[in-house]
């Protein structure tokens, strides 16, 4: 049985019949659904800043190979982790609280032909359905924001990873300024938006036993992103195939918030790995 908290997150990202909607958008796109490839879905494949490029600068950050076993937190529609195991040859398991972005991830999967490698699970992530010590890397892209509940987050992630493990994390978190312009992407008001200070994420972590090893600031490169993506709303329109398929409401009010909102560091974005001991 859902949560109220569970529903205002389906509310928030989710839609009626998403994977239809995907596939209505990409036939009219001129697609063959039949054969649907990667590159057919890349324009809106991957949900979070940077795109496809910041996934693979993670995985090699992470040191991600072949062969690794890969639990992707809050896989949304699962680009990252069809990037992760067509690309770096992980296999990887993704978990989302979002019903239709699960049931749409499968479909895409299949239809690209990864479901081999891929897999996805709807479920919370402080509450893991995987047993201790199963994966060799934790990796998040833009989950943690919408999780309040930090401390169970990072004591699963440490329970369900393998002494040594790594965790891969890229997230938006609170700036050096209060407040936020609302609607942004990951929330239309501040009931399901709970950022944390980059300071607060570090110490919860050491505190069980993560040790860094790398943290990178990412907001001058976050902001060009949504700079170069108005830019294109404003001279074209909302793209085809973009991120507008599955964010229907306030696209570019949205859009134009997040780009204030790291302009006037209210929010920073982070790309960092921890290791825990061996």
């Amino acid at each position: 049985m859902m949560t109220e908290y569970d529903q205002s997150i389906n509310q928030h990202y989710g839609q009626t019949d998403l994977s239809g909607k995907i596939l209505e958008a990409l036939q009219n796109a001129g697609k063959d659904i039949h054969a649907l490839t990667r590159r057919d879905i890349s324009s809106f494949d991957e949900f979070h800043i940077g795109g496809i490029a910041e996934t693979r600068n993670l995985a090699q950050l992470a040191g991600l190979r072949a062969g690794m076993r890969v639990l992707d937190v809050g896989s949304g529609l699962g680009g990252p982790a069809r990037t992760l195991a067509d690309e770096f040859g992980c296999y990887v398991t993704g978990i989302d609280l979002t019903a239709q972005y699960c049931r749409a991830a499968e479909m895409l999967t299949a239809r690209v032909g990864l479901a081999d490698r891929v897999k996805f699970e709807c479920g919370n992530a402080t509450k893991l359905p995987f047993a201790n010590d199963s994966f060799d890397v934790v990796w998040t892209q833009f989950a943690g924001m919408n999780i309040e509940d930090k401390a169970g987050l990072y004591d699963e992630f440490r329970r369900v990873l393998k002494n040594g493990g790594r965790l891969a994390l890229h997230e938006i978190m609170s700036g050096e300024v209060d407040g936020l312009h609302y609607p942004v992407l990951w929330a239309d008001q501040a009931s399901i938006d709970f950022r944390r200070h980059p300071d607060q994420i570090r110490q919860l972590l050491r505190m069980r036993g993560f040790e860094e090893a790398a943290w990178k600031n990412l907001n001058p490169s976050s902001i060009a992103f949504f700079q170069a993506m108005l830019a294109r709303i404003k001279k074209q329109g909302s793209q085809q195939l973009g991120f507008n398929v599955f964010i229907v409401d306030n696209f570019p009010q949205k859009v134009t918030n997040v780009l204030r909102n790291m302009e006037e560091e209210r929010v920073v974005v982070i790309q960092a790995v921890f290791q825990l001991a061996k």
